[in-house]
């Protein structure tokens, strides 16, 4: 058995933040395989950023250690960053300097000769794809193009371990699969060690092994399919023809017994506590089809976290009416910048009540539409009109009617949770006992009662989350924009997430929501696929997959027809 590159031993790592203290990591010890991609996964606030930097020797331990290609990583910290690659979540390219300017200044901090810069620079252009890009700034890329610039950073001089943390996270499905195809060549070509984390458990499953971190703690550490081999036998899929999958899917979480439920194409996953079929009897569950599955990591997963908790399903939104018909309407929208044209005659339209995806590659033209939409951007051309009111003559009356979510934590990081939503509240002109009610379905809805006095910049990804989807909501809008509200946060947040969107819908708030994950693209009722500024594909998601990969092709996944849809009109 070969030596591992990385080794813990009783690991342990706290903070001391104002009013408490946050254990990272508690007692960790854990080997990660020489020559292989090990993925390291868990919930929001795991430590699975602290462990990594600990691995670079970024931190030091309050307890136990860490040793890395043989060094003690807090003792030898140097030895080991000479050894090993380090891509953090938010990797320091210079944005004002260019492709090139950015591989240049890293060679120089990492004692690259000009004589070894030049066969590296040709390896890792050719790799990443940049080769045609090198004198355009950083900050003028896509988002897959900055995190490959990251990457080929990061291996400017070849190392033996390079730790990635979360390296795709608000990427889309493509340049996904460009960034794993680069790591899986290094591993093979060149004999590295790769410790990489993610939000993606279909990422995951893709390693030799995974290692699972949860408070702090290790919970499991085997290969991807020893975590869904217990699951065997409980498993299932249930299709019911003329209902929506999303309400299928809230009607079938309230069952006994049933321990997860996630949209899957047309259909309803089933993971049950038991080994056993759900009993679907009554008029209710007529037509309805259940068949078993086998059990794939995601079970298995959630299985280790989850416990028996179940998700909260019971919020309620507005109290107020939320007028029937279309909620937004968009017509021949375009958006110039000089001369060039980031969206171009757009059209489409959401209901209320309906859940409307928009989806695309980086750079496809989504978050400027929705800044359009809200009332953010000035139109070039074309007709849109939000809550029944024309956005182009009245902005302010529609963005009273709206809530917007944006793609980036926007709250007062320096505020506490309680000052934010006090704050957004008289944002939008709640006063009196209206204004406490709202405050108090904030805290209780979304379960932010017990961080009432932190500061918003110090919770976890998903308590932020939280947080500004309250503050979004606190008006009780008609219209609700999300722009990437899930990105980087772990499986158990999306699936209460997504529990609190179809709560909304179904109170008939009209919901427009950008994604990358491919499987939230199920949980839309319509969506829209962009490219360029335009629409490739529009209708149910069963109606762009057989846009995109024909009739058979209604049951394949939405990664599969995104990507089809994507490559398509680049070979055109």
């Amino acid at each position: 058995m070969s030596i591992p590159v990385m080794e813990t031993t009783a690991l342990s790592k706290a903070f001391r933040l104002p009013g408490r203290v946050e254990q990272a990591l508690s007692e960790v010890s854990l080997q990660v395989a020489a020559g292989v991609v090990t993925g390291l996964i868990g919930p929001d606030g795991a430590g699975k950023t602290t462990l990594m930097r600990l691995a670079a020797g970024l931190l030091l331990p309050d307890a136990g250690s860490v040793r890395v290609l043989g060094h003690d990583a807090s003792r030898e910290s140097l030895a080991v960053q000479s050894q090993i690659g380090y891509m953090p979540q938010r990797f320091g390219l210079y944005e004002d300097l260019s492709v090139m300017e950015n591989l240049d200044l890293y060679a120089d901090l990492q004692s690259v000769t000009p004589t070894e810069r030049l066969a590296r620079y040709e390896e890792l252009l050719n790799m990443t794809g940049l080769g045609r890009f090198t004198r355009r700034l950083a900050g003028q890329l896509s988002g897959g193009m900055k995190q490959k610039l990251g990457l080929a950073c990061t291996l400017v001089r070849s190392p033996r371990l390079l730790l990635l943390d979360e390296p795709t996270v608000g990427v889309d499905p493509v340049s996904r699969r460009e960034l794993w195809s680069i790591v899986y060549r290094l591993v093979e070509q060149e004999g590295m060690s790769v410790l990489l984390s993610t939000a993606y458990l279909d990422e995951a499953e893709r390693c030799a092994e995974v290692i699972l971190l949860h408070q702090g703690r290790v919970v499991g550490q085997d290969r991807p399919a020893a975590f869904s081999e217990p699951l065997r036998g409980r498993s299932f899929r249930v299709h019911q023809p003329h209902v929506l999958p999303r309400r299928l899917q809230s009607r079938l979480a309230r069952l006994p017994d049933v321990f997860d439920a996630t949209v899957q194409g047309e259909a309803v996953r089933l993971v049950m506590q038991h080994a056993q079929a759900p009993r679907l009897e009554g008029e209710e569950w007529a037509q309805a089809i259940c068949e078993a599955v086998p059990p794939r990591f995601e079970d298995g997963f959630i299985d280790l976290l989850r416990g028996t908790e179940s998700l909260q399903q019971n919020l309620r939104p507005v109290s107020h009416t939320v007028p029937a018909g279309k909620a937004i309407t968009v017509s021949g929208l375009t958006r110039r910048f000089g001369d060039f044209v980031a969206v171009r005659e757009v059209s489409f339209d959401v209901a209320a009540g309906e859940v409307f995806g928009l989806l695309g590659a980086n750079g496809a033209g989504k978050t400027t539409t929705f800044r359009m939409l809200c009332g953010l951007l000035p139109v070039s051309g074309g007709e849109l009109s939000v809550a029944g009111v024309d956005l182009r003559r009245a902005a302010a009356t529609a963005r009273a009617r709206i809530g917007y979510m944006s793609q980036k934590f926007s709250l007062y990081e320096n505020l506490t949770v309680q000052q934010n939503l006090e704050f957004f509240s008289k944002a939008y002109g709640l006063r009196g006992a209206h204004r406490r009610a709202r405050l108090e379905w904030a805290l209780d809805e979304l379960d932010l009662a017990a961080f009432i006095g932190a500061a918003s910049g110090d919770l976890s990804l998903g308590y932020k989350q939280r947080l500004a989807l309250a503050c979004a909501l606190m008006h009780e809008p008609d219209i609700l924009f999300l722009d990437e509200p899930t990105s980087g946060v772990d499986p158990l947040a999306r699936r209460e997430f997504w529990s609190h969107i179809n709560a909304l819908a179904d109170a008939g708030v009209a919901v427009l929501v950008t994604t990358h994950f491919m499987e939230e693209a199920e949980y839309c009722d319509r969506l829209a696929i962009m490219a360029a500024g335009e629409i490739l594909a529009l209708g149910t998601p069963a109606e762009v997959k057989a846009q995109s990969l024909g009739v058979e092709g209604r049951s394949a996944t939405m990664e599969a027809a995104f990507i089809a849809l994507i490559e398509g009109r680049e070979v055109a």
